[in-house]
């Protein structure tokens, strides 16, 4: 019997999910988890073979910006468990994040079920499962050209934020903060922040 956690935060589809999961009769659903905090708690207790992953959930008090972000922590609580990441957003950049942070899967929501559960089998048994299109994809965009503080500053430009409430929440001065983000937009061939954090939230980068 293969044990999933179901981490999404989106209480509906977690539920769906493991309504569709209980009628394998190889596969049981040991917990279920809405925020990246709960996950890490969830897999900690019950030691799941596979977890069902998404990527954009409220952080639950722990510092991490997104499930792809908590993965470490994840792991480290649950050395055993094989990680497939499932999202709404098939984005390159996503999939590569999650591989090279210990993910072995990754899967977009409007998959097929039959291939979902294919998936969870298939990394049960300690085999990787990632769309054939968006790895393709991944490898032809390359890594993101962002330092770290630059993808940190973008971020926080993110709603039109000024360059004085961007330097107060990440702790820069606001000169610091022109310089990554002038260097941000030329990285990513942009002619101003918010077509450079158009393209870097495409890509996945952030």
């Amino acid at each position: 019997m293969t044990r999933v956690v179901l981490a999404d935060d989106q209480t509906m589809i977690r539920t769906a999910l493991a309504t569709m999961l209980g009628l394998e009769p190889d596969l049981t659903v040991v917990g279920q988890a809405g925020t990246c905090a709960e996950t890490v708690r969830m897999v900690a207790s019950t030691q799941p073979d596979v977890v069902l992953l998404d990527v954009q959930m409220p952080d639950g008090g722990m510092d991490a910006e997104d499930g792809i972000a908590a993965l470490p922590a994840l792991l480290e609580a649950a050395p055993e468990a094989r990680v497939i990441i499932v999202t709404t957003f098939g984005r390159p950049g996503y999939l590569r994040r999650a591989l090279e942070a210990g993910a072995v899967g990754f899967m977009v929501k409007d998959a097929p079920a039959d291939r979902l559960i294919e998936a969870i089998r298939r990394a049960a048994s300690g085999l990787r499962v990632v769309d054939p299109e968006l790895a393709a994809a991944s490898l032809s965009i390359g890594a993101s050209p962002l330092a770290e503080k630059e993808a940190l500053v973008l971020a926080a430009s993110a709603g039109g934020a000024s360059t004085k409430a961007i330097a107060e929440s990440v702790f820069l001065s606001e000169g610091t903060v022109r310089n990554y983000l002038s260097s941000a937009i030329g990285k990513l061939g942009a002619h101003n922040r918010a077509e450079a954090l158009r393209r870097a939230t495409e890509n996945g980068w952030l």
